[in-house]
């Protein structure tokens, strides 16, 4: 398994695979799964049109969130932003907690939220058909979770630059404001993320609602793009089949298909990754790694066959990858480094045939 940083300033090595990958069925196949095709798929809505920071204002009743946690009571609250014109927008919604690893009060001192807005208020806004979304909160009142939100949103922002079919996110500096009157006003990064109706209109792929599923029904392409995904943020927690104990299916993703069709495995929640390097995430025991930092390719061997053709597609995104740290406005120079260091590494190992072989083709599931 590869040191972090042993290949740092080896970007030379990018853009040197071979010609040959780029065959014509490589160039079909990279059309298809970044969504263009001849039929131009559905545009997202318009709250994820830009990638611009949304500044916005929430009233709640955070002391009783922040104690009680509720998860199925959800409590009213206001969303307030200024609209393009330079009027002060304020939605009503409702509010409750959300999660189950960072919802604990040892873990986040702010747990993550689920808003549900209403459709009637949001007609003609800027959260026109917005509905119930997650919001990925700072979790601990630090810089250094500042950081960590960026970083967790640049993790989606990376998918979003390979494939249409991922979740999209909003980023938000958010002024929280306690209608109780107990804490004092703080201002914190999150992002909103596209609730998984939306995205499923966008990809014309409805949300299949099931236990679990088998390797052989998942789209064989998409899949490998996914964990070549994973394998670049350094992330393990997840499964694209079944879901933890009790809970439906699947880890940290959700499946879309139409009846007769191979399902889309869709990923989300990075927090636990390598790129993201949050305080409370941990290495997963069962695979014996150091750190998160640490990766470990979790790819099924029976897709080995595309990995040429996922690979010229991740090196033909290389520099769109690397220009989204420069758009995020608010990460730091530190994280801007490091995030770079790390990407840098994971193209080092996908240009050298000696460490495909060993990271991926033998590491393979």
């Amino acid at each position: 398994m590869l040191d972090f940083g042993r290949f740092q300033g080896s970007s030379a090595v990018c853009g040197l695979m071979s010609l040959s990958r780029w065959t014509l069925a490589t160039m079909v196949w990279f059309l298809i799964i970044s969504g263009a095709s001849a039929k131009e798929a559905p545009a997202p809505d318009p709250l994820f049109q830009s990638t611009d920071i949304l500044d916005v204002r929430i009233v709640a009743p955070l002391s009783t969130i922040l104690s009680e946690r509720p998860f199925e009571d959800e409590l009213p609250a206001t969303f307030q932003f200024t609209n393009s014109a330079g009027e002060v927008v304020a939605l009503d919604i409702k509010m409750r907690t959300r999660g189950r690893f960072r919802r604990q009060k040892d873990i986040c001192k702010f747990p993550p939220l689920r808003l549900n807005f209403v459709a009637s208020q949001t007609k003609g806004t800027l959260f026109h058909k917005q509905d119930k979304v997650k919001l990925v909160t700072h979790c601990q009142a630090t810089s250094r979770y500042e950081q960590v939100v960026l970083r967790e949103y640049f993790a989606y922002r990376i998918l979003n630059v390979m494939t249409d079919a991922s979740f999209r996110v909003r980023l938000l500096r958010i002024t929280y404001v306690d209608s109780e009157g107990k804490k004092k006003e703080d201002v914190r990064y999150g992002f909103i993320i596209e609730n998984k109706d939306r995205l499923a209109r966008r990809i014309e792929k409805p949300v299949l609602d099931i236990p679990e599923t088998r390797v052989s029904a998942l789209d064989s392409d998409y899949t490998n793009l996914a964990s070549v995904f994973q394998y670049l943020i350094g992330n393990t927690d997840f499964s694209p089949i079944q879901g933890l104990e009790g809970e439906p299916c699947c880890h940290n993703f959700v499946l879309f298909g139409n009846e007769g069709e191979p399902i889309w495995s869709v990923p989300y929640d990075f927090d636990q990754s390598g790129l993201v390097d949050a305080p409370h995430a941990g290495p997963n025991p069962r695979f014996k790694l150091r750190n998160v930092q640490e990766r470990l390719y979790r790819g099924r061997c029976v897709n080995n066959n595309r990995l040429d053709a996922t690979i010229a597609s991740y090196n033909s995104k290389h520099d769109e990858i690397l220009q989204v740290i420069a758009e995020i406005e608010a990460v730091s120079s530190q994280s801007v480094r490091f995030m770079t260091s790390y990407i840098e590494d994971f193209y080092s190992v996908l240009n050298s045939e000696k460490y495909v072989n060993r990271e991926f083709i033998k590491a393979c599931i």
